[in-house]
């Protein structure tokens, strides 16, 4: 049967697509080059429409933008241009008759670079004359068309804009003359091959000029522009436009402010050709202003690393201009370099970032909270029936409210880091302060980006970066939810103006201007939207008719249908018409003139009208403007320096300060690879990028999992470090490590980078799994290195590493550390009963500390022999490891280190201990039989030895001579004991009984160890047994075959399988059965023997085999006190003769 497709709905909505990732990253850019909104594929073709006789206007409009958008294309071309010379080939000594073959194929690949650069000097041509062409057809003293809009304005100067950039590219860049020398010198070689190339050499010295002439450009549009007739008050008005949009702040996006103050000094220029027009635009623009614009910013952005200053360009202009040479106090503004010290301070206040991101970080928390409650407000609205209308409408207009100031504060952010980047490029450090560099030479493209930078501006830059992306993906996470509330709240302002100031104005203050009215009543035809009241009756309609002012209004319902950009186009021109009258000329500016005739109060309602309707656009076109705002891109691109030092891109994030913004650096990246694909349509610098990314985000893994593994180690290490230890320090607060925020780059599981999704997450458990076994190789390593001492410190490293491991369990899916340790230990399979540990501990027992060590009765521990080392012992070299191999960091590590050395130089109780929890039981039993076998082995070859000693002694030995005095005895004993000959032999009976000494107490040892181990593991587990003291001191267990545990589970599951509403009852079963299986292991571990005692009894019975060889029983059933072939006779021998050694050497040293 098949379910209903509103269940399946239904159904399908319960499941939550979110995971628990944060968002650390900026707005990701999904590298496609699909048309904006604002490029509209109709390109104002719906003008005509409205007959508003803007034909021509937009046409003109329409051509411009055409010619903007290949003159951007241009100039990506030149800035992405690279010298095609320096990777020529040179021809060794042996091939010079190859030498015309190479200058042919040189021209080759030459002709097709400066085949680019002819169309850049064709174009260039073609777009000044039709910029000119454009200005002289509203600079005739006769009006024939109407315009120019605002929006043509804004296409001049963004042409103007565009060739400037080109000029300035042209004189910047080197490698362009360089190549074009090296063309010509391979033209001049091949040319004589061919015929009639008088034309191919015309072309090749018109291109030389313009590569060679500085502004050529710039100087090719002024003799367009004034060959006919002179244009200076279109330019007069562009420059008014200019500085009344620069001090109102006009401009809603940081590229449209840019553009104003490149094009500003060049206006300027070219507007002051005569000094009557001179005159005249100073009347209109007081000279003191633009000194303020220029003054306020000396450097603006041009390209990523390339900049241009107002100053600069008014002094090499002035060379070519005669007239505007007389404008001293223009000429006198300083360019960056040359800023006198009193006025730097100031200007690095207003630039650098560090200054300002106090008020910028609150700026970004007010904005966020704000903008979080307008979301809930909306998402309420959203799921409300019947909601007020005046409640819905502040609600929208609200949200509209929050969208503009969050695309006022990207913008003015964004536009802080271009700013900032072209002041560090305009002055770039002199001197490297590292004293760690001090003797290393480097890069202009260092002395600009690398060292020009204090650690502080570096953080608060990545701290800008991290805001502007943050603030991004919040705005752009939301488009869909309040796509509508924008579109019904520019509505509303639009219906509002028209339907209602309009209607107010047309009443009043325009009722006797008939030609106003016209305007105005135009306006209303080309904007209003009449159906919005049809929802209302006819009698309310007429009723409202005869209401006064205050009920007329909000007579439409808003509707999300928002105005068209020819829509926005017309009205804008129609304010302009109505305000000026279509006089260009009329002073006081746009807005500013009292001689429009139109009281103040409806000309404020104008302006205010007029600056939204360009907020509308960029407003509609939602996701375009957070794309532009939030594109830092120029961060990367260094082309100039580039070609000018030979050094790669690369970005640095050393020093970020902040965790969360360490995936900031790859949205940089995203942004640089969609803007080499669709803005500069370069694949080899997407290939560039996407090279650098590969090793960039490899090498972030790696750092980044070294610093998480640095920071739980050191978390560990101090955390198990001794308290009476960090007590006893005087600075004991270096070993508590400051908490750090790793948890939320554990959710990264789908970063973002150049249109991939990684899993973070997944990559950083793969590598921290190899680091866990590599740690742990290194401490196998470093014990096997050393001596048996050295145990105690591998056990606290091991306890180091396992708790790190616990610690990074609850973020990580981590392989289980038992099963690494085991891998590690070369013992996974299940009849292994070795590992890496005790192989090593045999090895050491054997080779070194049973020969070398001895027992010293005062202090019951194993010492190093003062004698020497008897038998040397073949060990590793001491591996070299990372810091964070020991405790994470340096304080730690020496503590821990501290610590393991008070156990370094002897082996005792606390090494057994460390020894058998290191081991473990599986391991113990191997090393205790392989102990037990190297005694017997011992004691084997012993028996030869010790029958070689009683060979020498006599047959009988008699009691010492009561008489004979301390003297006496020892003289009668050296007698006795003729050993001189069997030196060697003694020495290896006593190594012999030395080793097996040692043995015996180690094993001592290893039962004082076990006895405490299961001691303490009997304390734990008694209660759940049942186990209680009996009256013969022996344990008793309180229940007859079952425990507390068992019996507490199985009443449990008894319970549960009575109740048939528990939903799985299995489980408490399956738990009552592992219970049983535990309490019958920790029963048996209860009554476990002694180690020592078998230890005794195997070498008891290793020493009957040979009793008869070292102890004959006696003859008449008596005691015999004359026989010196007994072991104890040896025995007391070797003691006498070593304790006269030591006497004799004692004497001789005193």
């Amino acid at each position: 049967m098949a379910i209903p497709v509103e269940e399946a709905i239904a159904a399908l909505s319960t499941f939550s697509l979110e995971d628990e990732q944060s968002d650390v990253q900026g707005l990701a850019v999904l590298l496609s080059a699909e048309r904006c909104a604002t490029s509209s594929t109709i390109e104002y073709g719906d003008v005509a429409a409205y007959r508003l006789s803007l034909g021509e206007d937009t046409k003109a409009i329409n051509q411009l933008n055409t010619l903007v958008q290949e003159g951007k294309e241009m100039a990506s071309l030149l800035y992405t241009y690279r010298s095609c010379v320096k990777a020529l080939p040179q021809l060794p000594d042996s091939m010079k008759h190859s030498q015309g073959d190479l200058y042919l194929e040189t021209y080759q690949v030459l002709d097709l670079e400066m085949s680019r650069l002819r169309e850049i000097q064709r174009w260039q041509a073609s777009a000044a004359s039709k910029l000119a062409a454009d200005m002289q057809r509203f600079s005739r003293p006769e009006r024939l068309v109407n315009g120019p809009t605002i929006t043509h304005f804004w296409s001049m100067l963004k042409l103007l804009d565009v060739l400037l950039q080109l000029d300035h590219l042209k004189n910047a860049k080197a490698s362009i003359p360089n190549d074009f020398s090296w063309y010509k010198r391979t033209f001049t070689q091949v040319s004589t091959q061919w015929q009639d190339t008088d034309s191919m050499r015309e072309e090749l010295d018109d291109l030389q000029i313009f590569l060679s002439t500085r502004w050529a450009i710039l100087l090719n549009l002024h003799a367009e522009m004034f060959r006919t007739n002179t244009v200076e008050d279109i330019l007069q008005v562009l420059i008014v436009f200019c500085v009344e949009s620069l001090e109102l702040d006009f401009a809603l996006l940081f590229p449209e402010r840019h553009t104003l103050l490149r094009v500003l000094p060049v206006l300027v220029v070219l507007a002051t050709s005569s000094e009557k027009e001179s005159e005249s635009l100073y009347r209109r623009v007081k000279i003191t202003r633009l000194l303020s614009i220029f003054k306020n910013d000396p450097v603006i952005p041009a390209f990523p690393d390339l900049h241009l200053s107002p100053a600069a360009i008014l002094k090499e202009l002035s060379a070519y201009f005669q007239n505007f040479s007389s404008q001293t106090r223009l000429l006198t503004l300083p360019a960056p370099h040359e800023i006198p010290p009193r006025e730097l301070q100031d200007y690095q206040r207003h630039y650098l970032i560090v200054n300002h991101i106090g008020s910028i970080r609150a700026d970004h928390d007010d904005f966020s909270i704000r903008f979080a409650s307008a979301m809930n407000q909306m998402m309420t609205l959203k799921t409300s029936d019947g909601t007020d209308t005046e409640w819905s409408r502040e609600v929208k207009g609200n949200m509209y409210d929050m969208v503009v100031e969050g695309f006022q504060l990207l913008s003015r952010w964004t536009g802080r880091i271009w700013e900032q980047s072209a002041w560090k490029f305009s002055r770039p450090c002199k001197e490297v302060l590292d004293s760690n560099h001090a003797s290393t030479t480097f890069f202009d493209y260092e002395k600009v980006v690398r060292w020009n930078y204090t650690a502080e501006e570096r953080r608060a830059l990545l701290e800008l970066v991290g805001y502007i992306k943050s603030i991004g993906l919040m705005m752009q996470g939301c488009d869909t939810l309040v796509a509508e509330a924008l579109w019904e709240t520019i509505h509303v302002e639009v219906q509002d103006f028209v339907q209602d100031k309009l209607d107010v104005m047309l009443r009043t203050t325009f009722r006797k201007k008939k030609d106003l009215s016209r305007i105005l009543s135009d306006m209303r035809t080309l904007s209003a939207d009449w159906m919005a009241n049809s929802s209302k009756t006819e009698p309310e309609l007429q009723s409202m008719h005869h209401d006064s002012d205050e009920a007329r209004q909000n007579t439409f319902y808003p509707r999300p249908v928002a105005p068209t950009a020819a829509q926005i186009h017309c009205l804008q021109f129609l304010i302009c018409e109505l305000v000026s009258g279509g006089n260009l000329r009329k002073p006081g500016g746009l807005f500013g003139n009292s001689g429009s005739g139109i009281a103040v109060e409806d000309l404020k309602q104008l302006e205010t009208f007029f600056y939204k309707l360009s907020f509308f656009l960029h407003i509609l076109d939602y996701t375009a403007t957070i794309g532009t705002l939030t594109d830092l891109s120029f961060l990367w691109f260094r082309e100039f320096y580039l070609e000018s030092s030979r050094v790669i891109q690369a970005l640095e994030s050393q020093e970020a300060g902040l965790l969360e913004s360490i995936l900031m650096p790859f949205d940089i990246y995203n942004d640089s690879a969609q803007h080499a694909l669709s803005v500069l349509k370069q694949r080899f610098l997407y290939d560039e990028i996407e090279a650098e990314v590969d090793l960039s985000f490899d090498l972030l893994v790696h750092k980044l999992n070294e610093i998480i593994f640095s920071y739980y180690k050191s978390c560990a290490a101090s955390e198990l470090l001794d308290k009476s230890f960090i007590a006893a320090c005087e600075d004991g607060d270096k070993y508590n490590v400051k908490p750090l925020r790793f948890e939320v780059i554990f959710k990264l599981r789908r970063v973002k980078v150049l249109g991939r999704t990684i899993n973070l997450r997944s990559l950083i458990t793969q590598r921290m799994n190899k680091l866990f076994r590599e740690n742990m190789d290194f401490l196998l390593e470093r014990f096997e290195s050393g001596d048996l001492c050295g145990i105690v410190e591998l056990q606290l490293q091991l306890e180091i590493l396992e708790l790190t491991h616990h610690l990074l369990s609850k973020y990580l899916e981590l392989d289980s550390y038992y099963l690494v340790l085991h891998e590690m230990q070369e013992n996974l399979s299940l009849v292994s009963y070795s590992s890496r540990i005790a192989t090593q501990i045999c090895n050491e027992m054997r080779n070194d500390f049973l020969p070398n060590f001895v027992m010293c009765n005062t202090t019951q521990r194993f010492v190093r022999s003062l004698r020497g080392t008897h038998q040397s012992s073949q060990r590793t070299n001491l591996p070299s490891g990372k810091p964070y191999f020991y405790c994470g960091s340096q304080d730690l590590n020496v503590a821990c280190q501290s610590i393991a050395g008070l156990y370094r130089d002897f082996f005792g109780l606390p090494h057994m201990i460390a020894a058998v929890k290191v081991l473990g039981s599986r391991s113990l039993p191997g090393i205790l039989r392989a102990l037990l076998d190297h005694m017997s082995t011992k004691i084997t070859s012993m028996v030869p030895k010790v029958a070689g000693l009683q060979e020498a002694l006599p047959k009988a030995v008699g009691l010492l001579p009561f008489d004979g005095g301390v003297a006496g005895c020892q003289k009668f004993i050296n007698e006795i004991l003729t050993w001189e000959e069997k030196t060697e032999l003694r020495t290896e009976v006593l190594r012999d009984l030395k080793e097996i000494g040692n043995a015996l107490y180690w094993i001592s040892l290893l039962d004082i160890a076990l006895r405490e181990l299961d001691t303490a593991q009997f304390m734990q587990t008694a209660s759940w047994l049942g186990a209680i003291p009996g009256t013969d001191s022996q344990i008793k267990l309180a229940y007859t075959g079952h425990t507390p545990l068992t019996i507490l589970l199985n009443s449990a599951a008894n319970a549960v399988i009575s109740n048939p509403a528990f939903p799985n009852p299995s489980s408490l079963l399956v738990m009552s059965k592992q219970a049983e299986a535990a309490s019958l292991l920790y029963k048996s571990n209860m009554n476990s023997g002694s180690v020592l005692e078998y230890a005794l009894a195997f070498t008891s019975a290793a020493l009957d085999k040979h009793y008869s060889k070292w102890s004959a029983p006696p003859k008449t059933g008596f005691i015999d006190i004359t026989t010196s072939k007994d072991f104890y006779r040896v025995f007391s021998g070797l003691q006498f003769v070593k304790c006269s050694i030591l006497f004799q050497i004692y004497f001789a040293i005193t």
